[in-house]
């Protein structure tokens, strides 16, 4: 199948139990469900997600932080690229499925929260293998050198259309693209308003690249409804220089 239509059900748009405040898309019982069991957090990653809260950082939750281990673990990564380090919550997440020798390479636009960064990884004792770099992502792209075995994309909502091409030319086959925000508190299902409405600007970027990842010729996505949504794309292999294929849309 080409693509496919994110659809929400009628029940899920009238049901007050639903909390879609600060991208809860599921049930407040089950997000305490969730966060029972994880047990990966520490002093460190508790610290700095109190620290982004109090805040209002703009930093994934501790779920979202387990999935993103997971993701990199089963894929073996030794060299993943984020895009959005903020003050490098997501980033430790994923830097600790990093083996020896391992990189982590963060982009982040402001340059005190590169700093914090920084010190957070020092802090988590990953520095050695975590390098923050900071610019505009969308110039900066351009100079990056893959392949990567899993991208995170957490930047500025408008950026996530015009970079897709180049970070799926980043990955390697059967590398992994993880976005955030890719649900918007439901914004992005037609007909369906929150109030205060977020910048519908945003709103038609992530739905357009919803649309784009479920139709890309070179990725299999499926949508993950956790907190705020996470896109998860993997790039499918293409025949190799001795004709040897492996999977692609068309056969898996």
């Amino acid at each position: 199948m080409d693509g496919w239509l994110l659809v929400a059900p009628r029940w899920l748009l009238e049901t007050s139990d639903y909390n879609w405040i600060m991208g809860q898309i599921v049930p407040d019982a089950v997000e305490r469900y969730l966060a029972s069991l994880n047990r990966a957090g520490d002093a460190v990653v508790d610290d700095i997600a109190r620290a982004g809260a109090a805040r209002e950082l703009p930093l994934v939750d501790a779920e979202v932080g387990a999935l993103l281990q997971v993701l990199a673990t089963a894929v073996g990564a030794t060299k993943i690229l984020e895009i959005g380090t903020a003050i490098g919550y997501s980033g430790i997440w994923l830097a600790r499925a990093l083996p020896p020798g391992g990189m982590l390479l963060t982009m982040e636009m402001d340059p005190e929260r590169a700093r914090e960064a920084r010190g957070n990884f020092t802090r988590a004792g990953l520095a050695d293998r975590v390098t923050v770099i900071v610019g505009d992502a969308e110039r900066m792209i351009a100079k990056v050198a893959g392949p990567f075995d899993l991208i995170f994309q957490d930047g500025d909502k408008h950026l996530y259309v015009p970079l897709l091409d180049r970070l799926v030319s980043l990955l390697r086959p059967g590398g992994l693209l993880v976005t955030d925000n890719v649900l918007w508190d439901g914004e992005v299902v037609p007909g369906f308003v929150r109030k205060p409405a977020r910048d519908p600007a945003d709103t038609r970027a992530i739905a357009e690249y919803n649309e784009r990842t479920a139709a890309h010729p070179a990725l299999v996505t499926a949508i993950v409804p956790l907190r705020d949504g996470v896109s998860i794309s993997v790039k499918t292999m293409e025949r190799d220089k001795d004709g040897a294929r492996g999977f692609s849309r068309a056969n898996v």
